[in-house]
């Protein structure tokens, strides 16, 4: 009798070398249909990924109508002439005409108002003898408005027999203005020189801007010797000393009071030591 062999259960890599074996034999079955299928699961990118056709091309004419608005608008602003100069206004000119302002301030027509110079605009017309300050600004859609402020005269002065006539003088003794007769009610200059870039001149000029106006209207004529001896003849043939610029409402006062007394010579230069001279 033949000894009886014991069978051992198989053991667990026999089990997976079997199990490996079992799905190659399945991978081996299936048809070629099966693995085409595969395939194309696998290359085929799933629908969160897939790009949509219709936002794409949307959003490349954004960006090109985007592109198209800019140039659009460069253009119109810097190059159009639908929104270049079409008119000039002129405000503040009393007696310097308007007409002479445009001719002066030179804007060229048509010009988009973006690629004028208004610098250069206020240049020429400050420039003009009767004009103290200019203030240039673009109205949209074709206009540039031009307001100034005209010199006011303030003194005269006359430049004698062989001169060039009667000049105009304002507060800062700036020369602007050439009349043929002598100006009623403004006081004379009495000086070697007159210029604004005198500062004797400038001295005159500044004493007889603060004074008050009812005295002012008795000046007759201004002179000086220095920026510091201002003095002015009244109406009445009084002269008055009257110094600086400073303390004008101080000696307005006193000056007030001393006119009430006679003499000839009133010196108020310092308030606080007045005296009269006969």
């Amino acid at each position: 009798m033949s000894p009886t062999r014991e069978r051992r259960p198989p053991s667990a890599s026999s089990a997976e070398e079997d199990r490996a074996s079992l799905a190659r034999q399945r991978r081996g079955r299936r048809s070629e249909e099966e693995r085409r299928r595969t395939r194309v699961a696998r290359a085929k990118p799933s629908p969160r990924t897939r790009p949509n056709r219709q936002v794409e091309i949307r959003r490349r004419w954004v960006a090109l109508l985007s592109v198209l608005t800019v140039v659009a608008a460069v253009y119109l602003l810097f190059f159009s002439s639908m929104l270049g100069v079409q008119d000039v206004a002129v405000s503040g000119s009393r007696t310097v005409p308007a007409d002479q302002i445009r001719t002066v301030a030179a804007v060229p027509a048509d010009k988009p108002l973006l690629r004028l110079s208004t610098d250069e605009i206020r240049d020429r017309v400050a420039a003009m003898p009767g004009i103290a300050t200019v203030e240039v600004s673009r109205s949209w859609p074709n206009t540039v408005e031009i307001t100034v402020t005209e010199r006011t005269a303030i003194a005269f002065f006359d430049s004698g027999p062989g001169g060039d006539g009667v000049h105009l003088v304002d507060g800062g003794g700036v020369v602007f203005k050439t009349v043929a007769a002598r100006p009623p009610g403004l006081p004379e200059l009495k000086l070697p020189k007159v210029s604004a870039d005198d500062p004797v001149t400038r001295a005159v000029t500044a004493v007889l801007g603060v004074i008050p106006e009812q005295l002012l209207k008795q000046v007759t004529t201004a002179t000086a010797k220095t920026p510091a001896s201002v003095e002015f003849t009244l109406a009445s043939g009084k002269i008055v000393r009257w110094g600086t610029a400073e303390q004008t409402d101080r000696k307005a006062k006193v000056l007030a009071a001393l006119l009430t007394q006679d003499g000839k010579v009133y010196d108020v230069a310092a308030p606080e030591l007045p005296t009269i001279t006969s």
